[in-house]
């Protein structure tokens, strides 16, 4: 039932941190109720005015909002007041998987009593480059056999508790030693090696139930013939490789469009346009919006985005909020909130 307008806005997931100041987080509510956009992602701030805001935003929204974080070791990732677990590369140490797959569970039963219905872990990156800048402790480790058993373990717990999993940062951002938050990093692997290296715990943990995959802003020469061309805007990872060699049918989602290595690749709009003609379904943070709707609403009339097309993704993201039941939304209690996200199980 939603208007052409209403379903492109689905596509978007934009960025708000809970301890800005209310001209920001008005913007972002304008933007719920005005544009009709698909979900949030809250950055840094407090549990408190994050639980607020969300009932705020949900309260004005058509379509309940599917709520994103960056909750890697849980929500102290992003979060003061909130219980901090260890980083994956300890975890990566543990011999008993159970074990990651109880802290999976407890950190997605935090996210679930604070309204986050999605969590963009667990980082399925290899460590594989000790001069990388930006991935590091959050790699279950060097050896992808024990990357792909403890990110299974991770996914299973997270899922337990009802909430999206999402396996990051898709083909595979540890053997860089650039950040892709300034630059474009370079993947210089033969398609072997990413196919036994960086690829093996994606392709594993996908067949145990992964909800989501987030795809990197990367350089990869051997699966994208384009001179610098990120990996985020080509359709013979995200399509062909992701989605058809691979087989996964679950949600796709880029990194963020507001990170250098891919914003200054195209105009605003025109680079949400390109990253989901490559087969993304959901934008993540945008740029301008605004600019991105209009870039798509023009682009869904001049036929370069196909009726089709445009159905498909956003029906996975309706299956998305449906499977984490926001067809019965109810907002988030605020009672011993505090207490609940600290309790002596952790």
């Amino acid at each position: 039932n939603l208007s052409v307008e209403e379903r492109i806005g689905q596509l978007f997931m934009v960025s708000v941190a809970s301890n800005q100041g209310r001209s920001a987080t008005d913007k972002v509510k304008e933007l719920v109720r005005e544009h009709g956009i698909g979900g949030v992602i809250f950055l840094v701030g407090g549990p408190v005015q994050q639980a607020r805001l969300t009932n705020e935003y949900q309260a004005v929204s058509k379509v309940p909002l599917l709520i994103g974080s960056d909750a890697e070791w849980g929500l102290a990732m992003r979060l003061d007041s909130t219980y901090a677990f260890p980083w994956n590369m300890t975890l990566g140490a543990i011999q008993d998987s159970t074990v990651v797959e109880r802290v999976g569970h407890q950190i997605g039963k935090h996210a679930k009593r604070l309204g986050v219905h999605i969590n963009f872990a667990p980082d399925l990156d290899v460590n594989n480059n000790p001069k990388n800048p930006i991935i590091g402790n959050r790699s279950f480790g060097e050896d992808p056999k024990n990357v792909a058993q403890k990110g299974r373990a991770f996914v299973r717990g997270l899922e337990k508790a009802g909430v999206l999993s999402s396996g990051k940062h898709f083909p595979g951002h540890g053997d860089t030693a650039a950040d892709s938050h300034k630059a474009l990093p370079i993947i210089n692997s033969s398609v072997e090696r990413l196919d036994t290296l960086e690829l093996y715990p994606f392709k594993n943990v996908m067949e145990s139930g992964l909800s989501s995959t987030m795809v990197a802003h990367l350089d990869v020469p051997s699966l994208e013939p384009r001179e610098g061309h990120p990996s985020t805007l080509s359709k013979n990872i995200v399509t062909g490789v992701l989605q058809e060699q691979m087989g996964f049918q679950g949600l796709v989602i880029t990194d963020a469009l507001n990170m250098k290595a891919v914003s200054q690749f195209a105009p605003e709009g025109e680079v949400e346009l390109q990253a989901f003609l490559a087969g993304n379904d959901m934008l993540l943070m945008p740029e301008n919006v605004l600019k991105a709707k209009e870039t798509f609403l023009k682009a869904y009339d001049e036929g370069v985005i196909s009726e089709e097309r445009l159905a498909r993704s956003v029906k996975k993201i309706l299956m998305a909020k449906y499977k984490v039941g926001l067809y019965n939304y109810t907002p988030v209690d605020l009672k011993n909130l505090y207490e609940d996200l600290n309790g002596i199980e952790n």
